[in-house]
């Protein structure tokens, strides 16, 4: 199962279990030629970003606004920073100072690992760092916490924020 997938199972089930309402969001998509070969099979033959996207996921979790991007890598000792938009970067920065609570989620395909990144570590590591080519797993793993992969949710990344930026148990 992809990441991506997996980290929308968790939301599902934290939306079944009443934890929170997190969701992907849409990309904004502006629809140009439809082909109509048959009524039920349209198919959309040319599309444009509307504008730039900002992060993957949002939502509300205990009260607080949730904003978060996710990205995999199959390299073993680092994560490219071309995987980060500029425009993220700022969006993410917007949320910090609005006090919302903003990360990444990391996953590293190849040795099966999965890193919550605090998007005040990204911001930094970025602006400090904007030549280089990506953010080493040592960095990752001294700023984040590392998410231990379960049944269910897949990818419990709420008991970090629980326990780690609300400071619960």
């Amino acid at each position: 199962m992809s990441f991506e997938s997996a980290i929308n199972e968790s939301n599902a089930y934290y939306l079944a279990h009443g934890l929170a309402v997190i969701h992907k969001k849409p990309t904004p998509v502006q629809i140009v030629k439809v082909d109509y070969p048959k009524r039920s099979r349209a198919k959309i033959v040319e599309a444009y970003f509307r504008q730039a996207s900002t992060t993957d996921y949002s939502g509300v979790f205990k009260g607080h606004y949730i904003d978060f991007e996710a990205k995999e890598t199959r390299q073993k000792k680092s994560m490219p920073l071309k995987n980060f938009h500029a425009h993220q970067i700022e969006h993410m920065a917007n949320v910090l100072k609005q006090d919302g609570i903003c990360f990444v989620l990391l996953h590293f395909s190849t040795l099966k690992e999965t890193y919550f990144l605090p998007a005040s570590a990204l911001v930094d590591f970025y602006q400090i760092n904007l030549g280089t080519k990506s953010m080493p797993l040592d960095y990752i793993k001294k700023n984040g916490y590392q998410v231990n992969v379960s049944a269910f949710p897949q990818v419990p990344y709420l008991d970090i924020i629980d326990k780690n930026i609300l400071g619960g148990d």
